[in-house]
């Protein structure tokens, strides 16, 4: 297999760059927009690279949207090839990153290559925004960026994030929206003791049991046309020295809601405090805001995204707002549209991550056509 896209999807798979490390992938991406008359600017936040490129200084802005960091490979002895030496097998590309989401990258680029070549006069003007903190915890990553172009009155139209958004064929599901996250740590204080004398002590996983279950059984919404109802979920639970004779003087329980946008932020918190102080516990509670939920349900991005895929696969591609977060939840409240469309999904972090090969020069030939269908003068 040899196209443009394959060979520069394998030359950014050859780079280990674990998040945070971009390991050099930005500069190759820089390298291949700058021939193409781009402005290049590297926006350093702590570990974290991150590139803005822009071709134009007109609107609309349409802008690829991506990430070079993948997650760790995890057992090296479990893959079937070296995760960093891109392997074909069985028609399959096998490398980290191949699905999630450097494919997408070069597949964005080579993508530019075409259109500009055909369309010197587009109308409007091209943006890439590459970070490496997405696989991370993402907060030197593209919120930053999305903050310095804010400062500089800098505005996104459209936006196109690469994200694996496909079930079992390129183009056959695209995501126009997602969750919100609001996750939080509540720790319940009791009083620790020997559990041979309960009654000098205060046990906090039976008194919170009880609030726990109301939360678990809580009916948040009924959801809407584009998304399910919002999910209460425990994740970890800790309590105990470690002895088996010691009644514990806390617990502490993570846990986190996906929402809808039929509730806020602050609604949800409202809601599970009122259910805590009705069991009446001593606790604290820490919540962590991770994103809110987005919908892109119509306009120019999407139609035009409807109309590439149909173009080059003859799908009628499905609206999602299933899964979980992306970075496009740090662009859409900037205003711009947002759609993920990218690879199948099946294979993302787990090992021997792959890609279907016949469906990456796909996946260029349909960014191509929503250049087309967005731009072309």
């Amino acid at each position: 297999m040899s196209s443009d896209s394959f060979n520069l999807a394998v030359e950014l798979l050859s780079i280990d760059s674990v998040t945070p490390d971009d390991k050099g992938c930005q500069q190759l991406v820089c390298d291949r927009l700058a021939k193409l008359g781009f402005e290049c600017e590297t926006l350093q936040f702590g570990e974290v690279t991150n590139l803005w490129a822009r071709k134009g200084k007109d609107s609309p802005v349409l802008a690829f949207a991506g990430h070079t960091d993948v997650v760790p490979t995890g057992p090296l002895d479990q893959w079937h090839s070296d995760p960093f030496k891109p392997q074909i097998r069985d028609g399959f590309l096998y490398a980290r990153g191949a699905a999630d989401m450097k494919t997408s990258i070069a597949c964005m680029i080579t993508a530019c290559e075409r259109f500009f070549a055909k369309n010197p006069d587009h109308q409007g003007s091209m943006a890439f925004l590459i970070t490496s903190d997405e696989e991370g915890p993402a907060k030197d990553g593209t919120v930053r960026v999305i903050e310095t172009l804010e400062q500089r009155g800098e505005k996104i139209d459209w936006a196109l994030v690469g994200e694996p958004s496909s079930t079992n064929t390129v183009g056959d599901v695209v995501k126009n929206g997602r969750r919100g996250s609001l996750g939080a740590r509540l720790t319940v204080n009791g009083i620790q003791g020997h559990v041979a004398y309960p009654h000098l002590a205060e046990n906090p996983v039976h008194r919170v049991a009880p609030a726990l279950a109301d939360l678990s059984q809580e009916q948040w919404d009924q959801g809407n046309e584009f998304f399910p109802a919002t999910t209460f979920q425990i994740t970890n639970i800790h309590a105990g020295t470690g002895a088996s004779n010691v009644i514990p003087g806390e617990v502490t329980i993570d846990f986190n809601l996906r929402f809808s946008t039929c509730l806020t932020a602050e609604q949800i918190q409202h809601r599970v405090t009122s259910i805590l102080d009705r069991h009446q516990l001593n606790y604290e509670i820490d919540w962590n805001l991770s994103g809110l939920p987005f919908l892109t349900a119509e306009g120019a991005l999407v139609e035009a995204a409807q109309k590439a895929i149909k173009q080059c696969t003859g799908l009628d591609t499905e609206l999602s707002t299933a899964g979980g977060t992306s970075d496009g939840r740090f662009i859409a409240p900037t205003g711009a549209q947002v759609l993920e469309l990218g690879p199948v999904n099946e294979s993302i972090h787990k090992i021997n991550e792959n890609i279907k090969v016949s469906e990456i020069d796909t996946l260029s030939q349909i960014y191509e056509n929503i250049l087309i269908n967005l731009l072309k003068s």
